[in-house]
C-alpha cells in the first residue's frame, strides 16, 4: 500500500473514533448509573417573623434523613406540636433588642453534612427592647426588683435629689413631721430619702430616736419616695464607735466561728432582720431599702476600712453579711450598694478606686461613690466619667450615695458644682449629707445642703426646676416594674 493510501485509511480510522466518542457525549448518564437522587427544598424561600414570642413552622420537600441546625438560641422546637419529616414546628423567642436579627435554618443530610441547604429567618425590631438586670437576692420582693429597674431606667432623664436625715431634722428644726429644709426652699421633697442604721443595730439599738427612723422611712415611701441607708456601725470588738480603727483584728474575728466579736456581730444582724421584716407600707408590704454597709473602705478612719482589713477579709465580711441576711433571715427587701469614698481625681486608677476590694458582681446591685470633693468639680467629673461607664459596662446603676460641701457659702453651688458636672452623666442619685439640727447656735456650721436663709437658695430652685434633676413630685413609680426591663 503506498503512502496515500494508508493515509486515507489512518484519516477514516480518526473520524470514526471521534464519531463514537460525540455518540457517547450524548447518551443521558441517568441511563449508565444511579446518579444523584436526593431531593431537598423549602415551601418558603424565607420567614419574616414580629418581634413577640411566636410560633412558626418550616415546610421541608426531602427524601432522605436530616440534622437541623438553628444557627441561633432564639429558636427551638415548639414543646406544644410534634415536628415531622415535612413540617417542622418552631417557636422564636421575644426578640428584646432594638435591632432585627436573623438567623439561616440548615438541613443537611445525616449521612453527608457536604449536602446542605439554608432557610433564612428574620425577626423585627422590638420597639420597646428589653433589659436584662441581675440582682443579689433571687428571692427579692417584687417591689425591691422593681426599684433595682427604676434605678436603672431614671439615669436616663436625670438624677434624684436626696439629703440625708432630711425629714427627721433640718439646721433650725427637729423631729416635726411634714418638714424639710428641702421642701421649705423648693416646695418639694427630696426623692431619696436617705438615713443611718447602725443605732437600729449595734448598742444603740434601745434609742428611742430608733422610732424617728422608722417614722420617716415609712413616709418617705407613702410618698413613693426611695430609701437608702448607710451603716456608722460601733466597733464590735472595742466597744469604740466607727472611727475606731485601733485593732486590725475585728474583722479577722467577726469571719471566726465561735468567736464573741461574731456572735455579737451576728447580733446585731439579727436586731436589723428583725427591723427591715418589720418596715411594711400601707398595703402590707416589705418596703425596700438600698443598703450600703461598710461604706467608704477605700479609706482607713473605719474598723472595716483599708488600714483595718485585708482584701480578702474585707470580701467576705460583705459576702457573709448579705449571705446572713438573705438566706438565714430571709431579708428579701435590700438592694446592696457599695461606695467607696472618691473625693479627688486619681487619674488613671480612678476605676480601679471604685473597684477597691469588689466583692464580685453577683454581690452588688448598685454601683455607688462617696465623693466630698468640695469645689473641686474637675475631680467629681472624672469621677462621674468613670462610675458612669462602669456602670454601662457591669448593668448595674450608679448612685452618688454621699456628697455635699461643708459649711459652703458659694451663691452658685447647685448649678456650677452640682448640676454642671452631671451634664451628660448616667447616674441615678446624687444625695447631700446631712443639715446637723444647731438650734440657735449659729457657731456651728455642719451643714451640707440647702435650707431656708442659706446664700444658695435662688439657685437651688434653679437646679429645682431644671428637668433634669428629679424630686419626690417627678418620681415614676418606682416600685412597679417597667415593662421594658427584666430582673434576673
Amino acid at each position: 500500500m503506498n503512502s496515500i493510501n494508508r493515509l486515507l485509511c489512518l484519516g477514516t480510522v480518526l473520524a470514526l473514533a471521534l464519531q463514537a466518542c460525540s455518540c457517547q457525549e450524548r447518551q443521558d448518564p441517568q441511563k449508565d448509573g444511579p446518579g444523584d437522587r436526593r431531593e431537598l427544598s423549602f415551601t418558603k424561600g424565607e420567614i419574616s417573623l414580629e418581634w413577640e414570642k411566636t410560633s412558626f413552622e418550616v415546610g421541608i420537600r426531602c427524601n432522605f434523613e436530616y440534622n437541623v441546625d438553628f444557627g441561633c438560641d432564639w429558636i427551638g422546637y415548639d414543646p406544644d406540636r410534634k415536628s415531622t419529616s415535612s413540617v417542622l414546628y418552631l417557636v422564636a423567642q421575644e426578640n428584646t433588642s432594638s435591632a432585627e436579627r436573623s438567623t439561616q435554618i440548615k438541613i443537611s443530610d445525616r449521612t453527608d453534612r457536604f449536602f446542605t441547604k439554608a432557610l433564612t429567618v428574620k425577626q423585627s425590631v422590638n420597639p420597646t427592647p428589653k433589659q436584662r438586670l441581675s440582682i443579689v437576692d433571687k428571692d427579692a420582693t417584687a417591689q425591691t426588683k422593681a426599684l433595682l429597674a427604676n434605678l436603672w431606667a431614671i439615669a436616663e432623664k436625670g438624677f434624684m435629689f436626696g439629703h440625708h436625715d432630711d425629714l427627721w431634722y433640718g439646721r433650725y428644726w427637729y423631729n416635726e413631721q411634714g418638714r424639710s429644709d428641702t421642701k421649705a426652699v423648693c416646695g418639694d421633697y427630696p426623692a431619696v430619702c436617705s438615713i443611718d442604721f447602725a443605732p437600729i443595730m449595734d448598742n444603740r439599738y434601745t434609742e428611742s430616736e430608733n422610732a424617728i427612723r422608722r417614722r420617716v422611712i415609712l413616709e418617705a415611701r407613702e410618698r413613693g419616695e426611695v430609701i437608702i441607708a448607710c451603716a456608722h456601725l460601733n466597733n464590735p470588738l472595742t466597744g469604740g464607735d466607727s472611727w475606731d480603727n485601733s485593732n486590725s483584728g475585728v474583722v479577722k474575728g467577726i469571719l471566726t466561728e465561735g468567736s464573741e466579736v461574731r456572735k455579737t456581730f451576728l447580733s446585731w444582724l439579727d436586731r436589723l432582720a428583725e427591723f427591715a421584716l418589720n418596715l411594711k407600707d400601707g398595703d402590707g408590704n416589705p418596703i425596700p431599702v438600698i443598703f450600703r454597709p461598710f461604706h467608704e473602705q477605700t479609706q482607713s478612719w473605719s474598723w472595716w476600712g483599708s488600714s483595718c482589713t485585708t482584701e480578702s477579709e474585707f470580701k467576705e465580711l460583705w459576702q457573709m453579711t448579705i449571705r446572713y441576711l438573705r438566706d438565714t433571715k430571709g431579708v428579701h427587701n435590700f438592694l446592696y450598694c457599695i461606695s467607696p469614698q472618691m473625693d479627688g481625681d486619681y487619674g488613671d486608677g480612678t476605676t480601679d478606686r471604685l473597684l477597691f476590694r469588689w466583692p464580685g458582681d453577683e454581690w452588688v446591685d448598685v454601683l455607688g461613690m462617696d465623693c466630698y470633693h468640695g469645689g473641686n468639680t474637675v475631680a467629681f467629673t472624672k469621677n462621674l466619667d468613670a462610675m458612669t461607664k462602669l456602670s454601662l459596662e457591669k448593668k448595674k446603676p450608679c448612685a452618688v450615695s454621699e456628697t455635699g460641701k461643708e459649711s459652703f457659702t458659694d451663691v452658685d453651688y447647685w448649678t456650677r458644682c452640682i448640676l454642671s458636672p452631671m451634664e451628660g452623666k448616667r447616674v441615678s442619685m446624687v444625695v447631700m449629707w446631712r443639715n446637723k439640727y444647731v438650734g440657735d447656735n449659729e457657731a456651728d456650721k455642719h451643714f451640707f445642703s440647702v435650707y431656708p436663709g442659706h446664700p444658695s437658695e435662688e439657685d437651688f430652685r434653679t437646679m429645682y426646676k431644671e428637668a433634669r434633676s428629679i424630686f419626690s413630685g417627678d418620681l415614676p413609680a418606682m416600685y412597679t416594674l417597667p415593662d421594658n426591663i427584666e430582673i434576673n
